[in-house]
């Protein structure tokens, strides 16, 4: 196995185990992550956004397959199953996902999946109608990015 696949399997390995920390061990300090909620997260930012989703998904199931690997880049794909905490319903997301190394470590991460697809299971019939919107794929961004904020002040303080 090249040892860029084995770096994307030890992080996807640590999800499926929640391990935020084993996931944050394959990111470069530097790390670039872009996916269409949290758009662009760079070094701790991106690290606390996965400890919060490990932390939140208390119901959260990852399968990953297809790994690509070669000298430079990489790519992957995977699904995760959880309750979107705001609305209590039921997601399964499809993602596709772009790496690129440094040093040995993930330093570009970009995940990409139908946002619209996404709306319709996490928001309901807002989402089906209107998940295809600017107006609501910014209202989700800006709701992610007050999450993650909240949560990191939380980690400070020792509270989670």
């Amino acid at each position: 196995m090249h040892p860029h696949a084995e770096v994307i399997t030890r992080f996807y390995t640590a999800f499926q185990h929640r391990d935020a920390a084993g996931m944050a061990a394959c990111y470069h300090p530097q790390v670039h992550f872009s996916d269409p909620v949290f758009r662009s997260l760079r070094g701790l930012e991106a690290t606390l956004m996965w400890e919060m989703l490990c932390w939140r998904g208390k119901d959260l199931t990852i399968q990953f397959n297809n790994v690509q690997t070669n000298d430079l880049a990489g790519t992957a794909e995977w699904e995760a199953w959880y309750t979107f905490s705001a609305t209590g319903r039921h997601v399964h997301n499809r993602i596709r996902a772009e790496f690129m190394f440094e040093e040995g470590t993930i330093i570009r991460h970009i995940d990409e999946f139908s946002f619209w697809r996404w709306a319709r299971q996490a928001l309901g019939p807002i989402g089906w109608l209107l998940g295809w919107s600017g107006p609501v794929r910014s209202r989700v961004q800006a709701q992610a990015r007050a999450a993650l904020a909240r949560f990191e002040g939380a980690s400070a303080s020792g509270a989670v």
